[in-house]
């Protein structure tokens, strides 16, 4: 099983991810718990380009996002499925939607041929969006804005960010849960684990 974790900026994915993670592993599941961009070396350093390097254009954030991406499914996720493994993945083809696509507004047909290109056809079976306002995730959020491209980026990118998200799980209820991530960090686990424990 492949479960994907989305959400804005300080929503919380990372912490929420380690927690499922401990909580599958108590259940004797086989867990692979990685991110994006990150799980590889190329991904590590993309993850350092985009967020870091002054005066990448939009497309070239999006060919470097996905260029990790590709590597990301080759060597981490596909083989990890292939085992059997559970794979929880702190972001991934939906980020690209929603920071590309609907914040930085490049043709969202043209991401999606990109995704497609770089996934072969691995996708999440379950994607977690722990929703929240964008000023709410950015006070949360301790990175400073100064040094990080994507988190300086003023409001209003963050709002289309969030529509981004709303719009593609209202597009997939089947395949997508929206939890409120406001709530305490036990609430919003076992929000997670009442969908995820009816599929595994």
């Amino acid at each position: 099983m492949f479960i994907a974790l989305e959400g804005g900026e300080g929503a919380g994915k990372s912490t929420l991810a380690a927690a499922l993670a401990q909580r599958l592993r108590s259940h004797d599941r086989n867990v692979i718990l990685t991110r994006e961009p990150g799980g590889t070396g190329l991904g590590d350093a993309v993850s350092k380009l985009v967020r870091h390097r002054q005066g990448l254009t939009p497309q070239a954030e999006l060919l470097l996002f996905e260029a990790a991406r590709a590597q990301h499914v080759h060597d981490v996720i596909r083989p990890a499925l292939e085992r059997g493994d559970i794979v929880l993945c702190d972001r991934f083809m939906a980020s690209t939607i929603a920071y590309q696509g609907y914040g930085r507004v490049l043709s969202l047909r043209d991401i999606a041929e990109a995704n497609r290109i770089a996934v072969e056809g691995v996708e999440p079976d379950l994607t977690l969006l722990l929703d929240l306002t964008p000023d709410t995730g950015l006070r949360r959020d301790t990175t400073d804005p100064a040094g990080d491209r994507l988190r300086g980026e003023g409001t209003a990118f963050h709002e289309r960010v969030r529509a981004g998200y709303l719009a593609q799980a209202a597009a997939d209820p089947d395949r997508w849960l929206v939890i409120d991530a406001t709530q305490p960090k036990e609430a919003v686990l076992n929000a997670a684990w009442s969908r995820i424990a009816a599929l595994v």
